[in-house]
């Protein structure tokens, strides 16, 4: 039967949706002799996640899914068969889709995974940009000041940076998602591999901390008006102690 499965495309396809549907939509229903398996994780892995726009047109379409699917499993073969072919690849494509996991997590490093969501992205043409996405106040607020700053150096330049580096950490936050609107800045874990930086004025290197001259550059290059009431910001990415959340909360 492998070897005869192996040469019927047609019905291998229908039988490895056939498998994905059961685990996706029926419970308690493993009801395949093909041994493969579909691992989704939930969207509460990062707070908020799960009410974003994208999470909620991928529930709407799995309802949608779900309505038109048969009530018991033993029926859902045939409907399966029935199924045009455009359709079919819909329905593969959406319980695909389910297991997709290119969440940043630093408790469960999976580099090689992340790498693959990267070479995925690029076949898809995939940008956060274009689906809409923007480093809101609520976002920024949960990154380090550093990190803030390096935000908007990166897209806006050192100058635009300096404006606001003097600000205590919510005020700041603000003005920052004001200057970085419209910049296509993105947080390097929502980055494809070897992407550019939104054409950045001047880019602090991923992981790099601004170097001496910079940071000597920057201060002398103040405002006098700003001098006098500036909070010091020192050190690279690693300047204060939540930066290790920040991956984790920059994948949201």
């Amino acid at each position: 039967m492998r070897n005869a499965l192996a040469g019927d495309v047609d019905i291998t396809f229908v039988a490895a949706l056939h498998a994905f549907v059961l685990q996706a939509f029926y419970r308690f229903a493993p009801d395949t002799c093909l041994e493969i398996s579909l691992k989704s994780a939930s969207f509460s892995q990062v707070d908020g996640l799960g009410e974003t726009s994208w999470a909620k047109e991928i529930a709407e379409r799995h309802e949608a899914w779900d309505r038109d699917l048969p009530d018991e499993a033993e029926g859902l073969w045939d409907f399966v068969l029935d199924l045009d072919e455009a359709s079919r690849k819909a329905l593969f494509a959406h319980c695909v889709s389910l297991t997709l996991n290119a969440v940043v997590e630093p408790w469960n490093r999976r580099p090689k995974a992340l790498e693959h969501a990267d070479v995925l992205g690029r076949s898809l043409r995939f940008d956060m940009v274009d689906a809409g996405w923007t480093p809101t106040v609520e976002f920024l607020g949960r990154l380090t000041k550093t990190r803030i700053l390096q935000a908007v150096r990166e897209a806006r330049g050192a100058d635009s940076a300096q404006l606001i580096d003097h600000m205590k950490k919510d005020i700041m936050a603000r003005e920052a998602a004001r200057l970085l609107e419209g910049s296509n800045w993105l947080p390097e874990p929502l980055r494809l591999s070897g992407a550019d930086v939104s054409e950045p004025i001047e880019q602090v290197p991923d992981g790099e901390a601004p170097c001496a001259e910079d940071s000597e550059e920057t201060a002398q290059d103040l405002p006098a008006f700003l001098e006098a009431d500036a909070e010091p910001v020192t050190g690279g990415l690693a300047a204060e102690s939540d930066d290790k959340g920040d991956q984790l909360q920059a994948a949201e």
